[in-house]
């Protein structure tokens, strides 16, 4: 090992870097840590050892075999997590360049099956336009399982760069509330918003959070199963806005709900309806607005709904 690979090694930040993981989850940063905690230890038991042992040489026996031992014990699980986390960002690479391999080939399915809906090449029997159906809608659904999973890998690898600005909270849940009309009129559910007057703008990049707010309301028409009301409620809470939405679904098993937020979890009650879905969009949901400064909670019981919501910081 020369000087440089040496000073890479010492190189904390940079490393947590590569890794795409938090500092406190850094192998390097845990390593040194450890360095101070031994070096604390080492002299407390040559301090307790001059005291209640005569034997100068005893004691320095003591202590070196204890620093010996836990930096031994040390090293090895530093070795251990940093295998573990090459291994994570090795996994996030492979899927980021895989799902950027399938867009193309996707994207040039579902053009030539709406070519060929379209009539162009000649006349389409009936059974075979609901053929072609099925595979464009299958290709929409492997697309947007691929979005998610480039979505993921993304935010595993902090490569999810945040453009931050003003913007009202209310106007942009109006945008998403229109673009689901049609699904929620097809599913008989009403999509109401309630606004508290006067609220002040929101303050994070509005694209991210439109996905935060997309994979709540998407949430909430899959999975109401009767028609009803599906309830928005803005309100402002301290330095932040409060966004709420409430459903009337399946809900979630009480055993289920403390692994909702991972990714491609999706409950036991939800398979049975066979329902689609990546198990994706609660864990992006959740990190963005993490992200952006805000926190996520959910409260929710099986067979009466669900009630999500999310906070985001105001200018």
């Amino acid at each position: 090992m020369n000087f440089k690979d040496i000073l890479n090694e010492l190189n904390v930040v940079g490393n947590c870097r590569k890794y795409g993981i938090s500092i406190w989850q850094c192998p390097q940063f845990l390593f040194v840590i450890m360095g101070i905690v031994i070096i604390a230890t080492s002299l407390t038991t040559y301090a307790l050892g001059t005291r209640y042992v005569a034997d100068p040489d005893m004691v320095s026996l003591i202590v070196l075999a204890i620093t010996v031992v836990l930096f031994v014990i040390t090293f090895s699980m530093t070795r251990s997590m940093e295998g573990l986390a090459e291994a994570n960002r090795l996994k996030s690479e492979f899927v980021s360049i895989v799902s950027h391999q399938l867009r193309s080939p996707l994207s040039n399915l579902k053009w030539a099956i709406e070519f060929l809906l379209s009539g162009r090449l000649g006349e389409v029997a009936v059974k075979q336009g609901e053929y072609f159906k099925i595979l464009k809608e299958n290709a929409t659904r492997m697309e947007e399982l691929v979005a998610d999973l480039l979505i993921v890998s993304r935010l595993e690898q902090s490569r999810f760069p945040l453009n931050k600005s003003a913007f009202s909270l209310p106007d942009l849940v109006k945008e998403v509330i229109s673009a689901f009309e049609p699904a929620a009129q097809s599913a008989h559910l009403e999509l109401k918003l309630e606004a508290a007057n006067s609220l002040p703008q929101a303050w994070a990049d509005v694209l991210r959070i439109k996905m935060v707010i997309e994979n709540f309301l998407d949430n909430a028409i899959r999975y109401t199963k009767d028609s009803g009301e599906i309830k928005i409620t803005i309100k402002p809470k301290g330095k932040n806005l409060l966004f709420v939405i409430q459903d009337k679904g399946v809900g979630i098993p009480k055993e289920d709900q403390k692994r909702i937020f991972q990714k491609f979890f999706r409950s036991k009650n939800i398979m049975r309806y066979q329902t689609s879905g990546s198990g994706l969009g609660l864990f992006i949901a959740k990190s963005l607005a993490e992200k952006s400064g805000g926190k996520v909670g959910f409260q929710s019981q099986e067979n009466k709904g669900s009630m999500f919501w999310f906070t985001i910081p105001i200018k």
